[in-house]
């Protein structure tokens, strides 16, 4: 053994082992979001025109620009073939892309696809009832909807969740595929609650480049961008909780990403009756998260006792 060989053992909390090539998690975990934010930012950087926001680029660039999405799917089979980690597509440390039904998981799936419709339009009520002022009775025929068209908005979200989760799965097959199994392990003696709060944030921040040119909030908001960031992260971070619950619960990131897609599918009538030009950002803000926060509560408690149950550590 050399010195180098011994100097390197002895480091305490030494990430990689150079000779053997064994990756520690957290080695991983840095690793991999270098690689997730590297590629993404770059990526944005090259294709987001100078100027423009959002709303100002089109269909075709900001569809373009999306192709961005895929690249923490992308970073986690790069770190396998670096880690030499394996493909599996099932089992542990897997890319978890198989569907098992079997042993009530089939319910997750189901849940997958509905709680966003519980919490969109939950957190459009609390809207209504913070600022009566946002309801317009025919703001739906300015978008160009007819009213039987926009009853079926929550199955159109839903079918076209589906669909687009190929999309999501850009996203969730590196978030809740990779980042949140190394994060769930590296904080296993803390319980899982600072894992999900570290990888909310981190996801949060990911968003920044987007989050800059009004994608997520627009523009026209007190302490742009920086406000839009913190709110990106905090919207994330409970998100996160409801996709990495599912996650857990089937061994497979299709359910996450199925929730994803059908969250941004905006599942919701009552969008149909709320003006944002007449809103108060903030406020409606307020409404989204307060339903999400709520949600996010529940599936933590049902998590919890559900745990105790087993036996695990929460």
């Amino acid at each position: 053994m050399t010195d180098t060989d011994t100097i390197v053992k002895e480091i305490p909390g030494s990430e990689y082992d150079w000779m053997s090539k064994n990756y520690s998690d957290t080695g991983k975990l840095f690793i991999y979001l270098a690689l997730s934010f590297g590629l993404t930012f770059l990526w944005f950087f090259l294709t987001i025109p100078k100027g423009k926001t959002w709303d100002s680029m089109g269909i075709a660039m900001q569809s373009f620009v999306s192709l961005g999405m895929l690249f923490p799917f992308i970073s986690h089979i790069i770190m396998r073939w670096i880690t030499k980690e394996g493909f599996a597509m099932t089992g542990k440390d897997s890319l978890m892309l198989g569907i098992d039904l079997k042993q009530g998981k089939w319910k997750y799936y189901i849940l997958a696809l509905l709680l966003p419709l519980i919490y969109t339009e939950l957190g459009n009520v609390f809207t209504l009832l913070f600022d009566r002022s946002v309801y317009d009775p025919s703001y739906y025929e300015s978008l160009g909807i007819d009213k039987k068209t926009l009853l079926l908005f929550p199955l159109n979200a839903v079918v076209t969740g589906l669909i687009g989760s190929f999309a999501a799965l850009g996203e969730e097959g590196g978030w809740r595929g990779y980042m949140m199994p190394k994060l769930l392990k590296i904080f296993k003696a803390h319980g899982r609650i600072p894992a999900l709060i570290i990888g909310g944030i981190i996801w949060g921040l990911w968003h920044a480049p987007l989050t800059c040119i009004g994608h997520n909030f627009g523009t026209e908001y007190f302490g742009f961008p920086y406000f839009g960031i913190v709110k990106m992260c905090v919207c994330c971070t409970l998100m996160g909780i409801l996709l990495t619950f599912v996650t857990a619960k089937t061994h497979s990131i299709w359910p996450a990403a199925f929730l994803h897609a059908v969250n941004n599918a905006s599942p919701s009538v009552l969008n149909g009756y709320i003006n944002p030009d007449k809103a108060n950002t903030n406020m409606w803000m307020s409404g989204t998260l307060l339903s999400l926060f709520l949600t996010v509560l529940i599936v933590l408690t049902i998590w919890k006792r559900e745990d105790k149950m087993l036996g695990k550590t929460i």
